[in-house]
């Protein structure tokens, strides 16, 4: 993907719908919230059994589909792989909703609890402790691990966490939210897939659907009265969060689970072009977006094309 940041400071306001007022978004997404919520204890049928034949996720989403790896895998092995890589996606968005959560509950810490905005907001960190719940709940129906990031990772996300906010906050949101909606997207549509990620697929993109205009409207306030210089340390840290979020998603122990020799599986994934183009595809709305609100740029745009964003 090519991206050209070439532009006046403010040149990227003129690109963009003004956002709407804050208690209107928040009226209008409690509205939608109310509509069309779940509860994933009882909407899926966490006693069906497991079918043996069926995907864990789409194949194509696979870190190793399309490469010579793949095509000497066993369907049993594929089956194995596909279960073990949708936990350890679950894994990484558990792991950053209960960052966003933290970071939802920080931001809204001294508004006033009577306005939609701040109400919308509890109802998101709701709705993120159930998906949390759902994405722990599914892993453990299939008997695999709760795969998490590397443990220096999950030390660094520590800090990002603490200090996160405005426009930070909500774009590093972003790269999370929206790649794994294009994911399940196909994920629930997918009738190779096993029915209950289906379900939680469904679940998660209907709910974060409100979570990502939320996200995308905060992102374009914060930056009102940004400088130059605000946004290019913004940039930075976007940058770094987009890349660790992106490389976290496939843990290394999968192939090992699959029966895979891990090296051999990790330089196949690590050059498996098909596999990169699904991520910056996955990622296109979200790159499209901040690069429209002047987030995309400088020394960041190196690490978003190590992780294939770009």
């Amino acid at each position: 993907m090519s991206i050209t940041v070439d532009r006046t400071e403010h040149e990227w306001e003129t690109r963009l719908v003004k956002a709407r007022d804050r208690a209107d978004t928040g009226t209008r997404l409690l509205a939608s919230a109310a509509r069309k919520s779940y509860d994933p204890l009882v909407e899926v049928d966490w006693q069906a059994p497991i079918p043996d034949d069926l995907y864990g996720m789409t194949p194509e989403w696979c870190s190793l589909y399309g490469t010579e790896l793949w095509d000497r895998m066993t369907q049993e092995q594929r089956i194995t792989l596909t279960k073990h890589e949708a936990a350890s996606i679950a894994g990484t968005g558990l792991w950053f909703e209960m960052i966003l959560m933290q970071m939802i509950l920080r931001d809204v810490y001294d508004q006033d609890p009577s306005s939609p905005h701040v109400q919308f907001a509890l109802n998101e960190i709701a709705d993120e402790c159930r998906h949390s719940t759902m994405f722990a709940k599914s892993a453990e129906k299939f008997g695999i691990p709760s795969y998490r990031p590397k443990w220096w990772v999950h030390q660094v996300a520590r800090a990002f966490k603490s200090v996160a906010s405005g426009s930070l906050a909500y774009g590093g949101t972003l790269f999370a939210e929206e790649v794994l909606d294009m994911m399940q997207r196909d994920f629930m549509r997918d009738d190779r897939v096993q029915p209950i990620t289906r379900t939680v697929s469904k679940i998660h993109v209907t709910e974060e659907a409100r979570h990502i205009r939320f996200a995308r409207e905060e992102t374009v306030r914060r930056l009102e009265n940004s400088n130059p210089v605000g946004r290019a340390g913004v940039q930075l840290v976007l940058g770094i969060t987009a890349y660790f979020i992106l490389t976290s998603l496939v843990n290394d122990k999968v192939y090992a689970a699959a029966g895979l020799d891990v090296r051999e599986a990790k330089k196949a994934a690590k050059n498996n072009e098909h596999y990169h183009h699904k991520l910056r595809e996955g990622c296109s709305k979200t790159v499209e977006f901040l690069d429209a609100v002047g987030l995309i740029g400088g020394p960041s745009k190196l690490l978003l094309r190590r992780a294939h964003i770009l």
